[in-house]
């Protein structure tokens, strides 16, 4: 069987990709509309997960691809079932006939299969164990006993209700993360890719380390349209990878800085990654907010990339591109300037109040109406037309205030038969295919993990076994908050060494994030923490999934890449504690004076801590040193009485010795020169 990896790079087969097609065009249909209940949306979303899964991933032989089919097709099947009986399964609620139990059991072992085709053993594995204790958990002693229950309870709260299967993450993944994947997959279609690059390119390609911190600068603005890490690492990496190893530095360090560079777009407002729709779900906040909370971490966690590739290419004496040779950054912003329109509509509906699923539907109509708009006036000769054109396109598109979404479909329709008349139309119709079939195909691993995460979700509501959990941990850490979190990092790191972000966080943050709060610290920044972590993990090695998808680019050891990508990251480590201890880092709290302190504090120690990760600052730093300036970071991250006092005058100190000592390297250097 091939890897996904491997799928993921080959073009969908015709059927397949008529299917992931009528895939994308349900959901767009469901969220503009609502005409279905949520519950039937979910599973049948869940049943075109299973469908694709088990036709893309059946790879090996004639018969495996049959069974891929018929199981995907079984799958698919099973998923109407909720829909065809929909009144007598709510009548009958908790109740099950044989009939459910079929449907239920058949539902949650294809759920686990196509999870374990597209992502190995390691999820599949955890969930089996969740599952596991819920059927026998009465056996086992000692405080986690719980009373039992009977078969066909675990089946009626894993395969029916909205506790399993078909729970939070799934209604997610149905609604807002499906529309974003979507979002993101149009505007690089059209050319966000290319804008993005040449704007880093002509920006940062020609300082220190230039080629590094383009792949830092636009993997951090395709963040803005895609929340997905390993997405972000085949996109960008394609080009910033080669080019990092063309001017000098290794294959994995490169990897390593585009694989850490990547992962932020998780939390790089305004879309962030799936975890961010989940937290605002699951918190029963406006998703603005959870915005408001990401925003100054996400701002420093690739600051602190910056400044780490930055130190390295000092280290290593690495130069950037000629100034000739990169783009001018402002020519590509004036030629592709309109698509920056649906993202900068998207962040106004967002921040007036919207929805996200309203917000995503507007800024997806916006980005096709754009593309199709742009493709059929293009080659007109008079500026005056093209003016007039998109007057009135902008008039139209305003009618969504009066005539809905609606007004949207109306309008890509229109335009759409343009395109069918024009010579190069019907390529930017295709385009638009491909685009609905990609964001299909990049949904699926994201819509497998809800879906069986809803596994552990279920086994904790039914057995209560979260408040048992927490009850122990904060035995350990009632009297100490670093020991507890340090306890619920290391829980993050370790449960990401085998899962992606997604599950990471909502089984973290379950069992973790409830213990946070009863030791004072604020709910979304308790989840917020978890959610860091989660994104840290994927970076961690043996098993680091960002790594490993940039291993095939950059022809290096996965491991290797992981190792590099924790020293630009490591400095990262530092902010979640930080806005733990100082909740105005994510805008909790406290006026402007405190945020902009604890910023300025932030910024002074993570430029400390890759200091002495790096081993470089204005000069080549010996061991005794770099020890020095993180015990000096560590103080100012404490937030304990005197701690910042005693930081900042360590800082100062080193700073001044520093300083002396380079300007002494430069002038022995310059003697030895002349």
């Amino acid at each position: 069987m091939s890897s996904p990896h491997d799928i993921a790079a080959q073009p969908l087969p015709r059927s397949i990709f008529w299917i992931a097609v009528v895939f994308s065009c349900f959901q767009i249909w469901t969220a503009a509309y609502s005409p279905l209940s949520s519950q039937v949306v979910r599973c049948i979303h869940v049943g075109f997960v299973l469908l694709m899964v088990f036709s893309l991933y059946s790879s090996g032989g004639r018969a495996n691809r049959t069974l891929g089919w018929v199981l995907g097709i079984l799958g698919f099947v099973l998923s109407l079932y909720h829909w065809v009986y929909e009144s007598d399964l709510t009548a009958r609620a908790g109740q099950m006939t044989d009939a459910d139990m079929v449907v239920g059991i058949l539902t949650v072992v294809l759920v686990f299969e196509a999870t374990r085709r597209m992502m190995g053993w390691a999820l599949p594995i955890i969930c089996g164990l969740f599952l596991a204790y819920g059927l026998f958990g009465q056996y086992i002693p000692g405080p986690f006993m719980h009373r039992g229950y009977g078969f066909d309870q675990i089946v009626s709260t894993l395969g029916f209700g909205v506790e399993g299967i078909y729970g939070t993450p799934t209604y997610v993944s149905s609604t807002y993360i499906y529309l974003f994947i979507l979002f993101g997959a149009f505007l690089e279609q059209a050319g966000m890719i290319q804008l993005f690059s040449d704007f880093s390119m002509g920006m940062v390609g020609h300082t220190r380390g230039g080629p590094a911190k383009v792949s830092v600068v636009s993997s951090g603005l395709m963040g803005t349209i895609n929340g997905s890490g390993v997405a972000n690492v085949v996109t960008t990496g394609q080009f910033t990878i080669p080019l990092m190893k063309r001017f000098g530095y290794s294959s994995a360090f490169a990897g390593g800085v585009e694989a850490t560079s990547s992962m932020g777009g998780q939390i790089m407002p305004p879309v962030m990654g799936a975890v961010a729709f989940i937290m605002a779900e699951t918190l029963n906040i406006p998703y603005v907010e959870v915005v408001k909370a990401a925003l100054i971490p996400a701002v420093l966690y690739f600051t602190t990339a910056f400044i780490s590739v930055h130190l390295e290419a000092g280290r290593r004496g690495l130069h950037g591109l000629d100034k000739k040779d990169c783009p001018d950054p402002w020519k590509a912003v004036r030629e592709r300037w309109y698509l920056l329109l649906p993202l900068i509509g998207l962040v106004a509906l967002l921040f007036s109040g919207y929805t996200p699923l309203f917000s995503g539907t507007i800024g997806l109509g916006l980005t096709v109406i754009l593309i199709f708009g742009a493709a059929v006036i293009q080659g007109a000769s008079q500026p005056v037309l093209r003016y007039v054109f998109w007057l009135l396109l902008g008039i139209a598109c305003a009618g969504f205030v009066q005539f809905g979404v609606t007004d949207f479909f109306v309008i890509v329709a229109v335009l759409g038969l343009a395109l069918m008349v024009r010579k190069h139309g019907r390529d930017t119709l295709r385009l638009a295919l491909n685009s609905l079939a990609e964001g299909a195909r990049n949904a699926l691993s994201v819509a497998a993990a809800c879906a069986l995460v809803g596994v552990i979700i279920g086994i904790i509501n039914l057995t209560g076994v979260a408040a048992e959990f927490g009850g122990q941990v904060i035995a350990i850490g009632e009297n100490n908050l670093f020991l507890a979190l340090f306890l619920t990092m290391i829980t993050c790191l370790v449960l990401g060494m085998g899962i992606p972000t997604i599950p990471n966080y909502i089984i973290t943050s379950s069992l973790a994030a409830p213990i946070l709060l009863k030791l004072g610290v604020p709910l979304i920044v308790s989840h917020m923490f978890v959610f860091y972590f989660g994104i840290m993990a994927d970076l961690t090695p043996p098993v680091a999934l960002a790594a490993f998808a940039a291993a095939p680019i950059a022809r290096e050891n996965g491991l290797k890449i992981s190792i590099q990508a924790l020293r630009v990251a490591v400095a990262g480590f530092v902010i979640p504690y930080m806005a733990v201890y100082s909740p105005a880092l994510m805008l909790q709290g406290g006026d402007a004076l405190d945020v902009v302190y604890i910023v300025f504090k932030a910024l002074v120690a993570i430029t400390l801590w890759a200091a002495g990760v790096t081993g470089f600052l204005l000069t080549p730093i010996g061991w005794f040193a770099r020890l020095y300036v993180i015990a000096a970071a560590l103080l100012l991250v404490a937030a304990l009485p005197l701690t910042d006092e005693v930081g900042f005058a360590a800082t100062a100190l080193f700073l001044a010795w520093h300083v002396v000592h380079a300007r002494r390297a430069r002038a022995a250097a310059t003697t030895t020169a002349a």
